[in-house]
C-alpha cells in the first residue's frame, strides 16, 4: 500500500502543506509515522479523504437524470471559434477540461468566457496513467 508525505498529499488534494497539517492535527485526516519518524498518510485513507472532500464541492446546477457519470461544473475560461467547430475550456476546481463542440452549440448555449458550464464526459476511451517509478 502506498503512503504519501504531507507535501505529496497537498499536491494531490490541491491545497497547501499547512492545510494538510491542520486537517491531520484536527483529526480530519489520519497520519502515521514511518520508520524514520516522518508523518505519512496511507494511500487508501488519502483516497477516501479526497472522495469525501469532493462530494458536493462542485455541485452541478440543475442536475438532470443522466447516464453520464463524469460531470465537471465550473467556469468557462476560453472559447476558440472556427467556421464550424469550437474549442471550449472549463476550469472545474483544479481540473481543466477541454471540449471540441460545434460552433452552433456554443452559440445556442451562450457559451462564452466567464459563464458557468458543466463539462459532461462519457467515454469508453478514458486513460489512467501512473508515474514511472523505475528511475
Amino acid at each position: 500500500m502506498p503512503s504519501y508525505s504531507i507535501g505529496q498529499a497537498a499536491r494531490l488534494l490541491g491545497v497547501s502543506s499547512e492545510t494538510v497539517r491542520r486537517w491531520a492535527d484536527g483529526g480530519q485526516l489520519r497520519m502515521d509515522r514511518d520508520g524514520a519518524g516522518n508523518r505519512v498518510i496511507d494511500g487508501v485513507g488519502l483516497a477516501a479523504f479526497a472522495k469525501e472532500r469532493a462530494a458536493g464541492a462542485h455541485p452541478v446546477p440543475g442536475e438532470a437524470r443522466t447516464s453520464v457519470r463524469n460531470a465537471f461544473a465550473g467556469i468557462v475560461t476560453a472559447v476558440t471559434l472556427d467556421d464550424v467547430i469550437a474549442q471550449v475550456e472549463v476550469q472545474s476546481g483544479p481540473h481543466r477540461v477541454v471540449a471540441v463542440v460545434s460552433r452552433e452549440a456554443v452559440e445556442d448555449l451562450g457559451i462564452e468566457v466567464g459563464v458557468e458550464a458543466t463539462a459532461r464526459i462519457k467515454s469508453t476511451h478514458v486513460h489512467v496513467d501512473r508515474p514511472d517509478e523505475r528511475g
